[in-house]
């Protein structure tokens, strides 16, 4: 790729940031911070907020000298502002959930540390020691904002206090023993204690003095909510509409799961009813944590060999997926994390088993087609190989959630459009996942912007749960989780459908333009290739695409 001006202001300010974000650094696999966590307090997040803004200013300034550096800048500056936007306002500074948060970022930093390394247990000794200090700075930032006026929701403190308080019940002594089995190092152990001593004076001053103070009510209403939307989205949507397209798009999903109900249980007299027998039917469940990491592993593999060469061409160097169970004390739904930047470190599943023993195959497939290939996995890892197109902070700091999880949905379509659905069951697990996207859609917008249900009431919590239970087919922990991550997580929900809205409006309009000359493996790589961007931009480039 050629060096521009602008690529050089990014790289520069992507080596900034690494500095001032030590588990950025480890997730990007960036050797020599692996004994260091972020400052969380008020004087970390203004350092890291005027590089951002001394960063943006540079960049408006530059002339791109190409389309890629075209590309490059309208990223930039999309992304940038964005989170300027949310910082300046605090957004960014007291939301926080069970998914996004310093205590899951922290706690998922040591499983991206590498055992094999000489240096390993001293930097982990170091960085355990030093989660109390973490916590102390962000409890100070909370506090700051409080005093402003601004306050997080109680549920979301209350949730968080208890995953805190679970953590504190041998979550870093687990971690401990990861790095050192036979527990003989004293000073990795103390550490490990100080650092759950921490999780639970944390969780109790967020139960007994923090909550009591937050807000009572747990939606944003519609201005906040825009705000967040765009960002996660990248495209300035007209809410009302986007909401009733989700209502009419989850009608649709569940008229073709009554057809597929049909196939598998004639006598059932709701889809909640056939979730539950799909639970319990041997043809659709495995038992066990091991034969579940086997069928996962080897689910993976099968999807890279049945996708080479024929939808997508798959560099060798990204063909390696990894499956993981996730650390416990988290939300019910699986995730991906990317591979390390020099890749040596692979992309990596994770399924967190929620304490069960038996699980529903019948509704993991869709989802890992999802979370791995030809989902998050293949586009993540394409975005890090990219390096003719995309400058390095494209590659490592650009993540647009429209664009992401509207790819990882598109996904599960294309491999429906591909015949990967034809059992029943596993057709009832696909329309599960798209059902839940959409009445994601519904109950987000619904809730956060205080718009009427079905029977004429504001959504609310239990409104939500019961259509995410009945119609959307989730289990009643992983409904409840998920009402209490939207809650937390305003406009990030809607991202997925309405980024395979964008992904498939996309493909249609280029076949419509192209004609005979549409290729779907190219269409593929194209959109593979743009790299992380905002829905509204994402757009307009695909507009313009010539099929090659």
């Amino acid at each position: 790729m050629t060096t521009s001006a602008i690529s050089t202001i990014l790289d520069n300010f992507l080596e900034e940031a690494i500095k001032l974000s030590p588990i950025g650094a480890t997730m990007l696999g960036v050797p020599g911070f692996d004994d260091q966590l972020d400052d969380l307090s008020m004087e970390g997040n203004e350092k890291r907020t005027e590089l951002t803004r001394k960063t943006l200013t540079a960049i408006k300034n530059e002339t791109p000298i190409n389309e890629f550096d075209r590309i490059a800048k309208d990223v930039a500056i999309e992304r940038l502002t964005s989170e300027l936007n949310l910082n300046d306002t605090f957004e960014a500074r007291i939301l926080f959930n069970l998914i996004s948060s310093p205590v899951t970022s922290i706690r998922q930093v040591f499983e991206m540390m590498k055992p094999d390394q000489a240096e390993t247990v001293s930097n982990v000794t170091k960085r355990l020691a030093g989660i109390d200090a973490a916590f102390a700075g962000w409890k100070s930032s909370l506090e700051f904002a409080a005093e402003k006026g601004k306050f997080n929701s109680r549920r979301q403190v209350i949730a968080t206090a208890g995953q805190l308080e679970s953590f504190s019940k041998g979550a870093f002594t687990a971690v401990a023993k990861k790095f050192n089995p036979a527990g003989d190092n004293q000073g990795l152990m103390d550490a490990a204690k100080s650092a759950e001593a921490a999780c639970a004076s944390l969780s109790t001053w967020m139960r007994d003095s923090y909550a009591p103070k937050c807000l009572a009510v747990d939606g944003v209403g519609e201005e906040r909510y825009k705000m967040w939307a765009r960002h996660f989205t990248g495209a300035n949507l007209d809410l009302r509409d986007t909401y009733e397209w989700g209502i009419k798009q989850l009608e649709i999903i569940n008229e073709r799961m009554w057809s597929a109900a049909k196939k598998l249980y004639p006598d059932a007299k709701t889809l909640r009813e056939v979730a539950d027998r799909l639970d319990s039917d041997p043809r659709y469940t495995v038992e066990g944590e091991e034969e579940l990491l086997k069928r996962l592993r080897e689910f993976i593999t099968a999807a890279v060999e049945r996708l080479d060469g024929k939808e997508f061409d798959i560099d060798p160097r990204i063909r390696n997926c990894e499956a993981r169970l996730a650390p416990p004390g988290g939300a019910s739904a699986a995730y991906y994390m990317g591979p390390s930047e020099d890749l040596s470190r692979p992309g990596t599943t994770w399924f967190p088993t929620m304490g069960r023993k038996t699980f529903g195959w019948w509704n993991i497939v869709s989802t890992w087609y999802h979370e791995a290939v030809p989902g998050h996995h293949l586009q993540v890892a394409t975005t890090k190989i990219n390096t003719e197109r995309l400058n390095r902070f494209q590659r490592n700091r650009v993540w647009v959630s429209g664009y992401g999880e509207g790819w990882a949905l598109y996904a599960e379509r294309l491999m429906d459009e591909l015949g990967a659905f034809e059992d029943p069951g596993y057709e009832m697990g696909y329309l599960s996942a798209q059902g839940l996207r959409a009445a994601r859609i519904v109950v987000d917008i619904g809730m956060h912007c205080g718009y009427k249900d079905f029977n004429g009431e504001v959504w609310n919590a239990e409104s939500a749960f019961k259509l995410l239970h009945e119609r959307a087919l989730l289990d009643e922990i992983s409904a409840r989780s998920e009402v209490d991550r939207y809650l937390g997580w305003p406009g990030q929900a809607i991202s997925y459908k309405v980024g395979e809205r964008f992904m498939m409006e996309a493909r249609e309009d280029a076949k419509k333009r192209l004609g005979s000359k549409f290729s779907l493996k190219k269409f593929h790589s194209y959109v593979l290739n743009l790299g992380p961007m905002g829905l509204d931009p994402f757009k307009a480039e695909m507009a313009v695409w010539d099929g090659e």
